[in-house]
């Protein structure tokens, strides 16, 4: 059983990791790369000293400010960093420590790297997403009760049922959003790649009904997908036994 030490332990690596994310949700849709250059304030070019990088706690510290020029940096780098921590510490309680919960662990960075891109810039990048399938088919060898057979069902399940809106929608719906729906139904399997879908769908039709309503998105304004897709695989991944059988139960 995991300890407090153990799950403390791993939410401050969740902050350093989120770190990292912020930076390639920075840098990916742009084609820049992640290893070079160094960090810099975006506003002034100044590059950024490591005491200016210390997650969370030096955007509190600096008040949300640049230290040279004053400009604002984006709140979304420490809700990252903190959602990072928190998604952590939550997979650490629930899986334990072994192979299971560093697989889990980069399937949350993953998706929360997909959630974010998709949130801000409307893309599904291919950089992010065949990386992620290949790793995905190469853990359905170990990730208990899946097997490569359940994988690749599960992929094709995916890829096929939103390949159809993809199709009918004629551009209402991103191809990014199809080979995403893949990559979670290889990490997921079958049947549990039905879980995360209807999951998704449920959530991105309740959210789009209230955006409508409120005047937020008109009706021919396009609403993200993507976000609705990776929260729900992380639901499944960790709940999804569950949710399944409960549904079943109610068949």
């Amino acid at each position: 059983m995991t300890t407090p030490y153990e799950i403390g332990l791993f939410a401050l690596l969740g902050l350093a990791v989120g770190s990292f994310l912020n930076l390639c949700i920075d840098r990916l849709p742009v084609g820049k790369s992640i290893i070079s250059p160094p960090s810099c304030c975006d506003a002034c070019q100044q590059r950024l000293k490591p005491w200016d990088l210390v997650p969370l706690f030096s955007f509190l510290w600096l008040r949300g400010r640049c230290r040279h020029c004053g400009a604002h940096i984006p709140i979304r780098l420490p809700v990252v960093e903190l959602a990072t921590a928190l998604l952590f510490a939550s997979l650490c309680w629930h899986y334990d420590l072994g192979s299971q919960l560093v697989m889990a662990l980069f399937y949350a960075c993953l998706f929360l790297v997909i959630l974010v891109i998709d949130l801000e810039h409307g893309l599904v990048l291919d950089i992010v997403v065949y990386p992620g399938i290949a790793l995905a088919f190469i853990f359905s060898f170990f990730w208990p009760d899946l097997g490569i057979a359940m994988a690749v069902s599960g992929s094709a399940v995916g890829f096929g049922l939103m390949l159809i809106p993809y199709l009918i929608s004629r551009g209402g719906m991103g191809g990014g959003d199809v080979k995403l729906a893949a990559l979670i139904g290889l990490a997921i399997g079958f049947p549990h790649v039905f879980v995360s879908l209807l999951l998704a769908f449920f959530a991105g039709g309740l959210v789009a009904i209230f955006l409508l309503l409120f005047g937020v998105k008109k009706r021919r304004q396009a609403i993200p997908f993507a976000p609705f897709l990776a929260t729900a695989a992380m639901v499944t991944l960790v709940w999804g036994e569950t949710i399944y059988d409960w549904w079943v139960g109610l068949a």
